[in-house]
């Protein structure tokens, strides 16, 4: 019986489209160093996870891209970023999935503790959710469909967490550490060890 799916929202790495805003301090050149550090880091948290995984890229599937070929790999669809996160959680609940949690991959705080008590708390709850720094979240934990939490939110905001909770009133929700994902030069700031790979 297949119970655990992980998803894994990536962004191909191609220099001015990734870490925008970081790059806007920082340069593209840099910013596509920092998220390539990213994507390694998540890749070496999640080989670590005991569950099936799903990595869905922004704009075209590849291969021998540095995540296992036993990976399920999609591209995401949908005209913003809630409507492809449901669609990745709906494809994995119809695919026999009961439990389906989501990270990104700009976190370099990501932990495999983080992902592992994801699934554990959502055997007593609806949702679990990893909180960030920035007002949105890192994490999110589903046991069902729920599409009104990825419809009607400013994505990239710091309004997203709060305007997320708001649709989980009736819902038992659990929430993990409050965590840093890396969008801005002030995240970069916060994480002295990330910033000298990236100088190295």
């Amino acid at each position: 019986m297949k119970n655990n799916l992980l998803l894994v929202f990536t962004r191909n790495p191609e220099l001015g489209k990734v870490k925008t805003r970081l790059a806007k301090t920082i340069g593209d050149k840099a910013a596509l160093k920092t998220y390539k550090i990213l994507l390694e880091h998540t890749a070496n948290v999640i080989e670590n996870v005991d569950c099936d995984k799903a990595i869905y890229y922004s704009v075209k599937i590849r291969n021998n891209d540095g995540w296992s070929e036993a990976y399920q790999k999609y591209q995401q669809e949908g005209e913003d970023l809630g409507i492809r996160m449901y669609n990745a959680f709906k494809n994995g609940f119809e695919s026999g999935y009961k439990n389906v949690v989501i990270v990104g991959s700009d976190l370099f705080d990501l932990e495999v503790k983080h992902i592992n008590s994801a699934f554990e708390k959502l055997t007593n709850n609806d949702v679990v959710i990893g909180p960030a720094q920035d007002g949105g979240y890192y994490l999110l934990g589903l046991k069902k469909e729920n599409k009104a939490i990825f419809q009607y939110k400013n994505w990239g905001t710091s309004t997203v967490l709060n305007d997320t909770l708001q649709d989980l009133k009736k819902h038992s929700i659990s929430f993990l550490d409050v965590l840093n994902d890396i969008d801005t030069y002030e995240d970069l700031e916060k994480n002295t060890k990330l910033k000298q790979l990236i100088n190295d």
